[in-house]
């Protein structure tokens, strides 16, 4: 179980919330939920209907598409934002490929956190923006 302060310095630590000030990640330290994942665990299936986001805190995930490996995660990446933002079916299934301790974070409670702070809504805004850009400069 991890403790509000050691939520709130992973959170800091993290791109879309590292311009927060810290009284607002105490907040949301205080809604995020720590959930463990065991080495093989499916932590979402391609399809299922996404409505939250998850913080790598310690292990490793895989995303993936089938037999087809899109990519793999560690210690404070971030996974599932879109989804959390606007809840649509996933676009990929997720696996733990080492034990893994993961922050969850819900869509409704995000878009509370945002309606009362600019700079969680500034952080998600760059964030989309650097997707939007990743996704103009990748090769078709």
């Amino acid at each position: 179980m991890l403790l509000t302060i050691e939520k709130v310095l992973i959170l800091k630590s993290v791109d879309i919330f590292s311009s927060v000030p810290e009284a607002q990640l105490v907040d949301l330290a205080t809604i995020v939920e720590s959930v463990e994942f065991d080495a093989g665990d499916i932590i979402m299936n391609k399809g299922d209907l996404g409505t939250s986001m998850y913080i790598v805190v310690d292990g490793k995930v895989r995303i993936f598409e089938g037999d087809q490996e899109l990519g793999v995660l560690g210690n404070r990446a971030v996974f599932g934002d879109l989804a959390a933002l606007d809840p649509e079916p996933r676009a990929a299934s997720v696996q733990a490929i080492e034990d893994c301790t993961l922050l969850r974070l819900e869509g409704e409670s995000l878009y509370e956190l945002m309606a009362g702070n600019k700079e969680v809504t500034r952080g998600i805004v760059h964030v989309l923006c650097d997707y939007a850009r990743q996704n103009l400069t990748r090769p078709k």
